[in-house]
């Protein structure tokens, strides 16, 4: 009987993932081992069992296709990051579950997909005793212990394409157009795109930011015969002394869902300028469509390195970008360190120097 691994995909869902299990699918193949997806990430390992074998000969029609052929899930019994932010610890009865669904299916090793919460999670099934290999993947691009996750790129190619198409209306109208982006902790998606698409004023969270400031920035533009300004904001960008932006109330284990910030933003610049101001929200456009060929090449190199990690039985490791190689680190360093935007690092001191205003 051949050997076989599994593979899930855990969090929000973005371009790549199944690009990642593409290239583990084919490796392991290469090896001589199946290989079984669980689907809806942690909740197809549970009961009701639910998995499917990956042919090998499907592969190839991953590579560009957005999304995940297994589903995900950030929710249900293996949620491992609650509120903003709070570890939460998944009941010992879960772990048991899991393990013996594991063995059950007699699988060698499990490659999980996932950013901080999915890798949480599967740094305590590598605990109660599941051999675990991680994958980091998240649009925030904000785990510690990689230089770049897979999805951000994607997420920043379309921030980017929404702020130059947002440049040419804006223009016409004179308006103030407020791009809200996603970045619950983390402002690397609105700096970066903020930069590549001439963004005027970034909001993001390691900066918080005064009203003032902000509309400092478009009186000064008005003053230079430029009528129009484009104001990126992540979704957890906050004004100083206040809290985040939330649309809803907290689910149970579940963090808590944000958003609203640029239309606040928004309102605030046109009660204060004058200045006839819209707000586009680009929310889930950012996770969805194909991934870059940048992240393309990423997710098959993070996939290949999984399998050969799972070859040398270096359990209980992520996958990581230390360009130009891929190396392994321990799940348990890589969770629970968002890597954050340095206010004073070069990004920023780059944006700055442009005249590009942080609102501070």
């Amino acid at each position: 009987m051949r050997e076989r691994i599994g593979i899930l995909t855990g969090g929000g869902d973005c371009p790549g993932l199944n690009t990642v299990i593409r290239a583990v699918v084919k490796c392991a193949s290469k090896r001589g081992w199946d290989t079984v997806g669980f689907l809806d990430g942690f909740e197809g390992m549970l009961e009701p069992l639910r998995y499917r074998q990956l042919d090998y000969k499907e592969m190839d029609a991953l590579l560009f296709v957005g999304g995940t052929v297994l589903g995900t899930s950030n929710k249900g019994r293996f949620a491992a990051k609650t509120g903003h932010g709070e570890s939460n610890r998944i009941p010992r009865e879960i772990l048991d579950l899991a393990e013996a669904n594991f063995q059950k299916l007699g699988l060698r090793a499990l490659v999980v997909v996932g950013g901080d919460g999915s890798l949480s999670s599967a740094q305590q099934l590598f605990e109660h005793g599941v051999p675990v290999i991680g994958v980091p993947k998240t649009i925030d691009n904000d785990l510690e212990a990689t230089v770049m996750t897979f999805g951000f790129d994607s997420a920043v190619a379309c921030a980017t394409d929404a702020l130059d198409r947002l440049r040419t209306t804006a223009e016409s109208h004179d308006r103030v157009m407020v791009l809200e982006v996603m970045g619950r902790y983390t402002g690397w998606i609105a700096v970066t795109a903020g930069i590549s698409g001439g963004g005027d004023v970034i909001l993001i969270p390691e900066i918080p930011f005064n009203f003032e400031s902000v509309c400092a920035k478009v009186a000064d533009r008005e003053r230079e015969g430029k009528h129009f300004t484009l104001v990126v904001v992540a979704e957890g960008a906050r004004e100083q002394g206040k809290d985040y932006v939330t649309s809803g109330s907290a689910e149970k284990n579940r963090e808590a869902r944000l958003g609203g910030i640029g239309a606040v933003v928004a309102a605030e610049i046109q009660k204060r300028t004058g200045k006839e101001t819209r707000v586009c929200v680009l929310g889930h456009l950012q996770r969805g469509g194909a991934p870059t060929s940048f992240d393309r090449v990423l997710c098959t190199r993070f996939g290949e390195r999984a399998v050969q990690l799972i070859a040398e039985e270096r359990y209980g490791c992520m996958v990581a970008s230390r360009p130009p190689d891929t190396v392994a680190v321990k799940i348990s360093e890589a969770v629970g360190h968002l890597r954050a935007v340095p206010p004073h690092g070069e990004m920023v001191q780059t944006a700055r120097a442009l005249g590009i205003s942080f609102g501070d």
